[in-house]
């Protein structure tokens, strides 16, 4: 699908940055402009088997960076010294110096792994098998990941999801329609419940009590309500787009924006309220999203384009778009926004 004709991206000033926004924005009162992050902005190429090194003075894509095949998602460690790359294709990790986005090493024999993610006491290290249909939990001692548990699932897990405590974690099954959760105290699967169709990302409500899934073969977000010792248990949908599929935290501890693929928009949920209450425009297949340390600009992958896309939150406009490689999947930077 060719790109759709939005401005080259400039080179970088607060005159430019601001200009491009009020060029493409609505009129209306003039809000704060979007600011930019201060480090790197790293975009995955799941395609290219690449990252792109985006400058945000100058919104450029500087280099790219090998990784290993088909990388489809990145991750943070805990001490925010290395990005993680899981490069499903080849069973590696690639890190990155989230900093100087220079690679700091390789870690080889992590099958198949499409999905990460770190539980927040920081003991576990988890990855979801896409093509191999199996969870594998890690021991992380700060440095590497040691296999404690290969857990089989149903078909096709896809995203994951750990609660603040640490002691459930939950991961959507893409072709059997399934959210399965797993007790990381015994390392064993606790149950499975039906979903809606295509289930993709999770995301945990901050304020515990709900979770919220991406229905990519459908037009919204399904709700489930968490209670101690019990099943989660489906509540409702909230109604947001054609192919919803990934979550990011806002950053103000109350809203999360969610990417509808098919209906090339991200809709903005209040996640107590839940319900979408705002809607952006993100063209071309928006996939994975970090927004800036301040909440004001989004920066999502446009798939099928090959583009970055940003966002001027305020102005819910699209400002530029930044060439990248094929298939730009996961998108980070540490100079984020909170990420619950």
């Amino acid at each position: 699908m060719p790109a759709p004709a939005f401005p080259a991206a400039p080179a970088w000033s607060r005159r430019s940055f601001l200009a491009s926004g009020l060029a493409l924005a609505a009129a209306g009162p003039a809000p704060a402009q979007a600011t930019a992050p201060r480090t790197p902005v790293l975009v995955l190429n799941s395609q290219s088997g690449s990252v792109s090194v985006i400058d945000p003075g100058r919104w450029v894509e500087e280099r790219r960076i090998a990784t290993g095949r088909e990388p489809h998602h990145l991750y943070m460690t805990p001490d925010e010294r290395s990005v993680i790359v899981a490069n499903a294709g080849s069973d590696s990790l690639t890190f990155i110096d989230p900093r100087t986005a220079q690679v700091q090493r390789q870690i080889s024999g992590i099958l198949d792994p499409y999905h990460l993610r770190f539980s927040p006491d920081m003991r576990w290290f988890v990855t979801a098998a896409n093509r191999l249909n199996h969870i594998d939990l890690y021991h992380w001692d700060g440095e590497n990941p040691a296999l404690v548990q290969r857990i089989p699932t149903g078909r096709t897990p896809s995203h994951l999801w750990i609660d603040a405590a640490s002691t459930t974690l939950w991961a959507s099954m893409q072709d059997s329609d399934e959210l399965v959760a797993i007790d990381l105290a015994t390392q064993r699967l606790s149950y499975r419940v039906p979903t809606g169709r295509t289930p993709a990302d999770v995301f945990g409500t901050p304020d515990g009590r709900h979770l919220l899934v991406g229905l990519t073969g459908a037009s919204g977000v399904q709700v489930f309500e968490l209670a101690a010792g019990q099943q989660a248990r489906a509540v409702g949908e909230i109604a947001t787009g054609k192919g919803a599929h990934a979550f990011r935290a806002l950053g103000d501890a109350r809203h999360v924006l969610v990417s509808n693929r098919v209906a090339n928009t991200i809709s903005q949920i209040d996640c107590s309220a839940l319900r979408a209450v705002a809607q952006f425009p993100a063209p071309s297949g928006p996939d994975c999203m970090d927004v800036s340390r301040d909440g004001s600009l989004i920066m999502v992958g446009s798939r099928w384009a090959g583009r970055l896309t940003l966002i001027d939150v305020a102005r819910r406009a699209v400002l530029t778009q930044v060439k990248v490689g094929k298939s730009p999947h996961g998108v980070w930077t540490l100079d984020h926004a909170a990420r619950s």
